[in-house]
């Protein structure tokens, strides 16, 4: 069945991704954007007004960077059953470009068994047995496409609009027209998981925005935020001091030269020195419950890591943080399809669902 269902209305859009090389084309990073844009939130920018009331105040963005093979997990094809084993037509390739696909290829067939789930209908695989359970509160797209078949300008396709570097991402863009509603930690965080990358900075860029609108990635193990409190012997009084007086001079340099990235460098001393406060107890997630850190499959392997990210970023959108870009790799698995796709997906399929 290939419906589309309304998500329902929440205060927060939790959109994820799953399609290979950013398959989802970049009117979907479009269509968010202009949902954030239509809200205006933010204070210190000119007033519109809306044309209709807005619902949602943040975005999660589950990014299962790689990618992940929909046939196997979401998007079953009948017709792959019936040429399983058979050449590819020459229908199916005609003036196309592929990065690995050779005319000597065959067709194959998904080996997973799908069924369906919920009022709607939806068809996921055995390997997404907690996501299924949700199907009536998701809303499925297979309609996107992309012109793009590699990973790096697919995904900039994805989360810039554009397979070129140098454009905004889409949390960049919500910075821009909406501002935040945290003051103590950043606007756009990017969280990430998984083992190996294909994917670059490029998906967290303010592009050509002033940089104060970038993502700002969190290390995915050890000290989430390093450096996070002041060293030996250094008070809070001192290091306050310190930064007015870096300020002082940095106002002074801005003057001078016009150099409008001075004011961002000054926002990042002062982001950094109210994140001292407010992190620390952002991060410590020993105060949730055993039952939600059963949920997100905190206290156990393969879950724990994004799980934790999973958790985290639902916290950081409770305070007030816009976007954040929850990033697990890498699904580009190629042979190794089965062991690695099950892997990730024990690895992210609970916590999703969370």
């Amino acid at each position: 069945m290939n419906q589309r269902l309304p998500c329902r209305a929440t205060r927060q859009w939790v959109f994820s991704t799953w399609s290979a090389f950013g398959e989802r084309r970049g009117d979907s990073a479009a269509g968010l954007g202009t949902i954030a844009l239509a809200q205006l939130l933010r204070a210190d920018t000119p007033a519109a007004k809306p044309h209709f009331a807005p619902r949602a105040k943040s975005i999660i963005f589950l990014f299962m960077e790689g990618g992940p093979s929909q046939v196997d997990l979401f998007d079953p094809k009948p017709a792959l059953q019936r040429l399983d084993g058979s050449p590819l037509p020459e229908s199916m390739r005609a003036g196309l470009r592929f990065a690995f696909i050779k005319p000597t290829a065959k067709v194959w067939a998904s080996r997973r068994p799908f069924a369906w789930y919920g009022q709607s209908g939806m068809e996921f695989s055995d390997w997404l047995p907690h996501l299924a359970t949700y199907a009536d509160d998701r809303c499925m797209v297979r309609s996107m496409y992309s012109d793009q078949f590699n990973h790096h300008p697919g995904q900039l396709l994805l989360h810039c609009g554009s397979p070129l570097v140098g454009r905004p991402a889409l949390g960049s863009w919500l910075l821009y027209g909406l501002g935040s509603e945290s003051q103590n930690l950043p606007r756009f965080v990017v969280l990430t998981s998984g083992r190996g990358s294909s994917s670059s900075s490029g998906l967290f860029s303010s592009g050509f925005l002033p940089s104060l609108y970038s993502g700002v990635p969190f290390a995915g193990s050890g000290e989430a935020i390093p450096y996070l409190g002041n060293p030996p012997g250094v008070s809070r009084r001192e290091q306050r001091a310190r930064l007015d007086g870096i300020r002082t001079w940095n106002e002074i340099h801005r003057g001078e030269t016009g150099e409008p990235e001075i004011d961002s460098r000054i926002a990042s001393y002062e982001l950094a020195f109210r994140m001292q406060s407010a992190a620390p107890e952002l991060l410590d997630l020993g105060q949730e419950s055993a039952a939600t850190r059963a949920l997100y499959g905190l206290d156990q392997e393969p879950t724990r890591a994004f799980g934790a990210n999973g958790l985290l970023a639902r916290r950081m959108v409770e305070l007030g943080v816009r976007c954040v870009l929850v990033l697990h790799a890498t699904w580009d698995d190629h042979a190794s399809l089965t062991a690695g796709h099950q892997r990730n997906c024990r690895a992210t399929d609970q916590p999703s669902a969370a």
